[in-house]
C-alpha cells in the first residue's frame, strides 16, 4: 500500500485538504448588508457549507482511495472523480471571491491548488501500475 507513490500522493493531497479547512484562501473586507459596514473577513472552507461538504467528499475520498490498491480500476476512478470534485471547490472558491468588496489572495490559496494537482499525480501513478500489470499478463 504505502510502497506505492500514488499512495504518498493521495496522502499529501489529503494533509493538502485538510488544511484548507483553518487555512484562508482569500482574505478581505465584506459588505454587511444590514449595517452597511465592512467587516474584515478570512474565506476558508468552513466559511461556507458548500465548501465544508465538498472538502470532507475530498478527504473521504482520498483516503478511501489509498485502500483501494488491491482494486486499481476503481482506484483510479475515485481518484478522477476526486481531482474533478477539486476543480469544483476551487472554482466555488474563486466564486466566492467576487463577493468580497477588497482583498487580495492568501500565500495559503497555493495549498488548494495543490490537491487538484497531487490527484492527477496519484492517477498518473495509478495509471502506470495497471499498465504494468497488463503488460506482466501478456509475458506469462
Amino acid at each position: 500500500m504505502i510502497q506505492r507513490i500514488q499512495s504518498i500522493w493521495l496522502l499529501l493531497a489529503s494533509i493538502c485538504t485538510v488544511l484548507t479547512v483553518k487555512l484562508s484562501f482569500y482574505t478581505g473586507n465584506k459588505l454587511d448588508v444590514l449595517t452597511k459596514t465592512k467587516a474584515f473577513v478570512q474565506l476558508n472552507a468552513q466559511s461556507d457549507m458548500v465548501l465544508t461538504v465538498l472538502v470532507g467528499f475530498i478527504l473521504a475520498a482520498c483516503l478511501i482511495a489509498i485502500f483501494l490498491f488491491k482494486d486499481r480500476k476503481r482506484q483510479l476512478l475515485v481518484t478522477g472523480v476526486t481531482a474533478l470534485v477539486a476543480i469544483i471547490n476551487i472554482v466555488i472558491y474563486i466564486s466566492e471571491t467576487r463577493s468580497f468588496v477588497e482583498g487580495q489572495y492568501s500565500i495559503t490559496s497555493t495549498i488548494t491548488f495543490l490537491v487538484p494537482l497531487f490527484l492527477l499525480l496519484a492517477a498518473r501513478g495509478i495509471w502506470k501500475d495497471e499498465q504494468l500489470v497488463k503488460s506482466a499478463d501478456r509475458l506469462r
